[in-house]
């Protein structure tokens, strides 16, 4: 039967949507409750909506019973403090599963690119439900700082370096692309990560916001790249060697963040 899916994320597995007037809203992130809970990179999380409306960050297969990252319970007193986010999480009008921010430190190309990763969003998914996709509203102004998609985690050739300015939107099918975060700043980067079923409500959602593959490429010099490559080769390579100095071979796992 297959998934039913965004014919606008088919070609590519992204979309860019209109960007938000971020600098006209509070800065609602600074007040949550935030979980040290590490994706890729130095972060903390702060859920909006958990598998059961707790404080928590897991995967809802690691849950009894499991289930795939869908119906997700909004956590009371985080959305109190962040009413806004939780109005634009919504807004699709598609069902929700995870939704939280993400807190990430300063984060270089050569890290970015070792912490390239793809989500297990659909564990336990029926066939013929809505694939889950992402959403990712850059909350922060980092405008230094860029969204790097892979189709192959250690293949540069294609690969897709988007801004992120205050109020970037995109919306990505994470079990797809590899993907991580440059962060060239001092401070911390906040993005608002929601979790939504593919569907007529989010295709709809994508329609309005004028979503579209086409992007201008982040610019990143030569050597900055060369360097990143070749900090990905040497840090995959320590890890192999770490695994193999136990009888066991690295793999490359999904994310449950």
């Amino acid at each position: 039967m297959g998934y039913i899916k965004s014919e606008a994320l088919e070609e590519k597995g992204f979309v860019i949507l209109d960007s938000y007037a971020q600098e006209l809203d509070p800065k609602e992130w600074l007040d949550l409750e935030y979980n040290d809970w590490k994706s890729s990179g130095d972060t903390r999380f702060a859920p909006l909506a958990s598998a059961k409306g707790e404080i928590e960050c897991n995967g809802f297969w690691n849950h009894k019973p499991p289930r795939t990252d869908k119906d997700g319970v909004w956590i009371d007193s985080q959305v109190e403090k962040a009413p806004n986010l939780t109005r634009r999480a919504k807004e699709p009008g598609a069902n929700v599963g995870r939704c939280r921010v993400i807190e990430l430190q300063p984060t270089p190309y050569g890290d970015c690119l070792y912490n390239l990763h793809q989500d297990d969003n659909n564990r336990l998914n029926p066939d013929g439900t809505g694939w889950v996709v992402r959403g990712f509203f850059n909350l922060t102004d980092d405008k230094d700082s860029f969204f790097v998609l892979r189709e192959n985690r250690t293949d540069p050739q294609g690969e897709v370096r988007i801004a992120l300015p205050a109020g970037a939107q995109l919306i990505i099918d994470t079990q797809r692309l590899w993907h991580a975060t440059t962060h060239n700043g001092t401070e911390p980067r906040y993005n608002l990560i929601t979790s939504w079923t593919s569907g007529p409500e989010l295709d709809a959602y994508i329609e309005k916001y004028h979503g579209t593959d086409q992007h201008t490429q982040f610019e990143v010099p030569q050597d900055v790249l060369e360097h990143g490559y070749a900090e990905q080769a040497r840090k995959d390579a320590a890890r192999a060697a770490y695994y193999a100095a136990k009888g066991q071979q690295a793999k490359l796992a999904m994310s449950e963040a």
